[in-house]
């Protein structure tokens, strides 16, 4: 896995620790891109140790069921993913602008006890995701394309298919799914699919049941 100038391999390319960034719904997986607009106290400090040590943020949900710290904090779901800063920016006004790239998921194998105001945690990296070889990214192609042509056709949206049709498996379903507009749960449910062809899989369920429930809205509206 190649992000910015930095390459993945082996488990020992990765940090023991690393900063968490609890977001809700965002969904960053194995080489994605995702900007983000850094303003609050602790993540701009969160980002600068960051940028000054490994350069890698785990971008994590909080728990789907609500549930909180004692410190009012949230709990975390078990498994994020982790990306590379490759492009940053100060906007003068007190905020960053970063783009994070996606590395590799990882569970979280214990949050650790520190003094910084971020939280951080030793990750169990899922090293599968390191591996480049496109054997291992074979995908129902033609079904995807069709759930996604589908879902487009029927919120009125477009796509650059000729961008689309040069992506190679594992970006497409990767860009599918992380520009896809559906929920927490659902996102948790892409992050942690097996592997591409699952996510992919699940990425196809995912949208036939939103297709059915909007034509089941527009049926009722119709009565």
């Amino acid at each position: 896995m190649q992000a910015g100038n930095a390459h993945y391999r082996l488990a020992k390319d990765l940090p023991s620790t690393i900063p968490i960034f609890p977001l809700e719904g965002a969904l960053l997986l194995p080489g994605g891109r995702m900007p983000l607009n850094i303003f609050e106290p602790r993540y701009l400090q969160m980002v600068d140790e960051a940028v000054a040590g490994s350069r890698l943020i785990g971008v994590i949900q909080p728990r789907l069921d609500g549930a909180l710290r004692e410190d009012g904090e949230p709990e975390l779901c078990n498994v994020g993913c982790a990306g590379r800063i490759i492009a940053f920016s100060e906007t003068g006004d007190g905020r960053y602008l970063i783009s994070l790239q996606g590395v590799c998921r990882f569970r979280i194998a214990h949050e650790l006890t520190v003094k910084t105001p971020f939280r951080q945690a030793k990750p169990a990296p899922f090293l599968a995701d390191l591996d480049d070889d496109p054997a291992a990214n074979e995908i129902d192609r033609p079904a995807l394309l069709k759930a996604f042509r589908a879902y487009l056709q029927a919120n009125d949206l477009e796509a650059d298919w000729e961008s689309v049709s040069r992506a190679e498996n594992a970006m497409l379903v990767n860009a599918l799914s992380m520009m896809a507009p559906y929920g927490p749960a659902e996102k948790q449910a892409l992050l942690e699919a097996a592997d591409l062809k699952t996510r992919a899989e699940t990425l196809i369920a995912i949208t036939e049941m939103a297709l059915a429930r909007e034509n089941e809205d527009f049926g009722s509206s119709l009565q």
